[in-house]
């Protein structure tokens, strides 16, 4: 049993390996298609007057004057974009790893199972919910029941060994969970300085307007503002929905991580009081 996790890492590695691959395809699509959206939505004839995009947009029409905010519209697209594959993507991974019940109730079942003494019935408990919680619950059981059948053991190397056991497993499957966060912590910093920048390119626009000689070009000195607020106004919301997500998600990691602690301190301390 002490081998078993050596015999998953192959696994692990192989499954790192596609997240990765998946962060990168999935940062480069979302900046493909919030160029995209921005050229060929926002950028439509059809939202400019003479059906011309280098004219002012439609009165009252939305696409256009975002459009007219500048190149660095498509990269907050692209942002905004990323925020909500990667939370997706997070979300779907936690469930899976939640198991197919609440871990919760899946938890304080295994715990009566143990204080019972029935380990078997408490490792058939982890095959039905699957999951993370019951991959390291699993680990543990196994190797409490092998310590228990090996009477060279004394109670503490025992004790020593599952908790081991259960460490090394919580060691593999951690990874797993918290693999893309630190994508979505980024955004939320990238997020409100792309922002900043579109803010700052629209003011110089803005300015260059007013320092014109005679009257200032009003329509100019409009765009520049516009601009500006408008990529405000999206760096500010990717940021905020980058960080709501990413604390809701990092609770569920804690959520896990503490259902593990708990039914692994269950497991230590019923061996060591049944195995005095």
């Amino acid at each position: 049993m002490a081998n078993a996790p050596k015999t998953t890492t192959p696994a692990k590695n192989e499954s790192g390996n596609s997240g990765n691959l998946f962060a990168s395809l999935a940062i480069i699509i979302c900046f493909i298609i919030g160029y995209l959206v921005w050229k060929f939505v926002m950028g439509a004839p059809s939202n400019f007057i003479d059906n011309n995009p280098v004219n002012q947009p439609l009165p009252g029409n939305y696409l256009g004057m975002v459009y007219h905010a500048g190149v660095v519209v498509p990269i907050l697209i692209g942002l905004f974009l990323m925020v909500w594959v990667f939370a997706i993507e997070r979300f779907i991974v936690i469930n899976r790893a939640s198991g197919t019940g609440n871990v919760g109730n899946f938890v304080r079942k295994i715990q009566t199972l143990i204080n019972g003494g029935n380990i078997d019935s408490a490792i058939a408990e982890c095959d039905k919910q699957k999951g993370s919680v019951a991959n390291v619950v699993k680990a543990g059981l196994l190797k409490y029941k092998d310590v228990s059948g090996n009477t060279g053991l004394d109670s503490e190397k025992s004790v020593l060994a599952i908790q081991k056991e259960i460490e090394e497993t919580t060691a593999l499957e951690m990874p797993m969970l918290e693999k893309n966060m630190n994508v979505l912590a980024t955004l939320v910093s990238i997020g409100t300085l792309t922002g900043l920048l579109g803010t700052v390119t629209g003011m110089i626009k803005a300015f260059s307007a007013l320092a014109t000689g005679g009257a200032p070009d009003s329509a100019k000195l409009a765009n520049g503002i516009s601009e500006a607020l408008i990529n405000t106004a999206t760096g500010i919301a990717t940021s905020t929905f980058a960080i709501v997500l990413y604390n809701i998600l990092t609770a569920k990691i804690d959520n896990l991580t503490y259902s593990i602690d708990e039914a692994g301190f269950s497991i230590v301390q019923t061996y060591a009081a049944n195995h005095k």
